[in-house]
């Protein structure tokens, strides 16, 4: 997959890389990383020698059909294990055990503490499950990742990528190490991720905002209906005014 996605993709779209230092040649490593489009999960590992492991919901690796099957080979060629969203504590359980199997095996693992993309290209908070449960339990350190512009290239919903180079900005290994054993304590996982993300933000340059993207798509998709009703609502309106101007005319006459 590294040669026939990774080099395609580094020869299209020449993304610009720093800090590929940061990243050990062997070893386990936590890739921690903004993420602002779908292809993300392409761009990283292809500027890496090394391979990482994301994790990606189930769905896409249990699709009927000839689409679903050649998706579910395709997330597998590149590296993504399914993960399980509908059990009582949802991805966070799965994507915790998943992660310390990755690392356990001295693999680097891919992993977005905001949990999903980004709706509006800004930063949000991070979620202190997965990503500080993993690094504590396994004592694995942590390397803040910056994407940059991949939103621009593919915005959510849209098929046809735009020809343009995004960037990839790669920080120095957080050592938690002073954590070690307290990963059941929400204030230090709390503690961990804030200053994870703090770091992605100075790489990344973007605006921070201190609210989960799951509950800013939410506001989001609500403002929209509500927008659409309103909308809706005012066409019946001015529908029903002609009507009774007709109305009155017709009986004016």
């Amino acid at each position: 997959m590294k040669v026939s996605i990774g080099g395609p993709l580094k020869l299209a779209f020449r993304p610009w890389v720093e800090g590929l230092e940061n990243v050990p040649a062997e070893g386990p490593a936590i890739l921690a990383s903004n993420h602002l489009s779908f292809s993300d999960s392409f761009f990283l590992p292809a500027v890496l020698d090394r391979k990482v492991t994301f994790i990606a919901k189930a769905e896409y690796f249990t699709t009927p059909g000839v689409k679903g099957r050649l998706t579910a080979a395709f997330f597998k060629g590149v590296g993504q294990l399914p993960v399980d969203r509908s059990g009582a504590r949802g991805a966070g359980e799965a994507a915790i055990k998943s992660g310390i199997e990755v690392l356990e095996r001295g693999e680097l693992f891919g992993i977005y503490p905001e949990g999903t993309r980004s709706p509006d290209g800004r930063l949000y908070r991070g979620k202190p499950g997965g990503l500080a449960r993993v690094a504590l339990a396994t004592g694995a350190p942590v390397i803040p990742v910056a994407m940059i512009d991949t939103e621009k290239i593919q915005p959510p919903g849209k098929v046809v990528p735009k020809l343009m180079r995004p960037g990839i900005r790669i920080g120095k290994p957080l050592d938690f190490s002073r954590y070690q054993g307290m990963e059941h304590d929400r204030f230090v996982l709390r503690a961990v991720t804030d200053e994870v993300m703090y770091e992605i933000m100075k790489l990344s340059g973007q605006e921070y905002v201190d609210m989960y993207a799951t509950a800013a798509k939410r506001r989001i998709a609500e403002a929209a209906k509500a927008e659409k009703e309103a909308e809706k609502a005012a066409k019946a309106a001015l529908a029903k005014a002609d009507k009774d101007q007709a109305k009155k005319e017709k009986s004016e006459s």
